[in-house]
């Protein structure tokens, strides 16, 4: 089982930045691919973005290409998402997420790992 813990979550204006961080644990030499989603309340679990384990597959989403950042850290067991220029539409909770194969990166129930999630308030 691999373990996930999201954090860096909080309160942030329209315009600004924050980083998220996700911590694995266990068995991450299982994983090949790790994701960020984020879901609203009411709505869906949206793809954000996707790393490989060795970065060679990157993915965005359109609505955050060129404002996010997402990387990993594999001597710390850890995943990172630089969001920049947020904006209001963005409020969500942010989950880590990741997958022991690499299929559908944008699909939610391809993954069989999630942490519990980090909520980002994105202020107007």
């Amino acid at each position: 089982q691999v373990q996930l813990a999201e954090s860096g979550g909080g309160l942030v204006q329209a315009g600004g930045s924050l980083r998220l961080s996700c911590t694995a644990s266990r068995q991450t030499s299982l994983v090949y691919y790790w994701g960020w989603f984020r879901q609203a309340p009411g709505k869906d679990y949206e793809f954000v973005a996707g790393i490989s384990r060795k970065g060679g597959n990157i993915d965005y989403s359109e609505s955050v290409k060129g404002r996010f950042t997402i990387s990993r850290d594999n001597d710390k067991n850890t995943l990172y998402l630089q969001m920049n220029n947020v904006n209001p539409g963005e409020t969500a909770v942010y989950f880590c997420a990741a997958d022991q194969t690499y299929s559908d990166a944008t699909n939610p129930d391809g993954y069989d790992y999630w942490g519990q999630g980090t909520q980002v308030t994105v202020s107007s």
